[in-house]
């Protein structure tokens, strides 16, 4: 593959990445998205205040802004991941993951527990994306 086929995306409306790794890669049709925490990207600081609930709209809002960056929305997400500081907030999480992605046919999805995340978050979440008009 050539170099020339891969494309760093970034947005000033998700926050900037906090290691050596990029808000989202493009690759052909295939956009790949780091995790999202619940950052504010004109702060950098934590919202939520470790409300589950504030902090999924927050992760959602910030991932949904590198998708929209590289031309894509809610739609053309594929795959998700989901991690969790405590799988007891899962329904939580999925009332909210739902306004997000109930438009069309969700996209498949796995979420997991974690001991930790960045900042002390209660929830991340990556995607994967297909970008129909990226050819």
């Amino acid at each position: 593959m050539k170099s020339s086929s891969i494309e760093a995306i970034e947005t000033k409306f998700a926050p900037k990445p906090v290691g050596p790794y990029n808000q989202a890669i493009l690759v052909e049709n295939y956009l790949y998205c780091s995790g999202q925490i619940a950052l504010d990207p004109s702060t950098g600081v934590m919202v939520g205040n470790g409300n589950i609930e504030e902090e999924t709209r927050q992760v959602l809002k910030n991932l949904m802004a590198v998708v929209e960056a590289a031309g894509g929305k809610s739609s053309a997400v594929i795959r998700t991941t989901i991690y969790l500081t405590d799988l007891n907030d899962f329904a939580k999480v999925n009332e909210i993951y739902a306004e997000t992605f109930n438009k069309t046919v969700s996209p498949a999805r796995a979420c997991v527990e974690v001991s930790k995340l960045p900042k002390g978050g209660k929830i991340e979440i990556d995607c994967i994306a297909w970008l129909e008009n990226k050819k």
